[in-house]
Parts: C-alpha cells; structure tokens; sequence
C-alpha cells in the first residue's frame, strides 16, 4: 500500500485508473536532519499524511493547526514542495529533533509538463 497519487483533469466523463509500480524523486530531501536511517541515508516514513504544496514554503502559521492535527495523530508527515527554507524549514527540523513531529520535507521533482511550480 505504498505510492504515488496522480490527479488529472479529464476531457469527458469517464474516471481512468492507472497504476504504476515504483516511485522516486530527481530530488532529496531539504535537510539532512530528516534523516531517520544515517547508515542507508534515509528519511524512512510508515504510513505518512502527504502535503502536497506546489510554490516554496517560507513560513507554517497558516498550517499550523494542520500540523498540531498531526502531532495529535502520532502520524508521520512527508511534506512535498518546491521548496521548503528560512521559518518553515528551521521550525520543521526543530520539532523533528525534539521528537515532536515526525517529519520529512522533499523538493517536488521538476519535471513534467503538468508541473505549475
């Protein structure tokens, strides 16, 4: 139960399901302090919420009931975005390191002509 979900918008009316195996990104994740493996140099994730955000993240205060749902859940979060910096990420890796949220954020892929960031 593992992957990727892409969402299109159709032509007609019919609903289409594709599925491919296999997933990866042309890049990593923004900081090494999301490592959770330091001998594999992995961030390794159990049935994370997904954050889908196509423009950079500077700042959370918008998010931040969002991320206080999540503390809540227990659940880890994998934060996808073109970028994640200054507030945003210093905050991020601060409540990974204090064992508050269980976080990894990544740099969307830049590929694809469907991309808008």
């Amino acid at each position: 139960n593992e992957g990727v979900i892409t969402v299109e918008e159709a032509k007609g009316i019919t609903t289409e399901l594709d599925v491919v195996e296999g997933m990866q990104f042309d890049r990593g994740y923004v900081s090494p302090y999301f490592i959770t493996n330091a001998e594999k140099m992995i961030a390794d994730m159990d049935q994370p919420y997904i954050l889908i955000h196509e423009k950079k993240l500077s700042g959370l205060q918008p998010m931040l009931p969002l991320l206080e749902s999540i503390v809540q859940s227990g659940r880890p979060l994998v934060i996808i975005a073109e970028d994640v910096e200054g507030e945003a990420l210093a905050t991020l890796v601060v409540n990974k390191l204090r064992g508050g949220l269980k976080v990894a954020a990544v740099k969307a892929p830049g590929f694809g002509d469907r991309r808008k960031a």
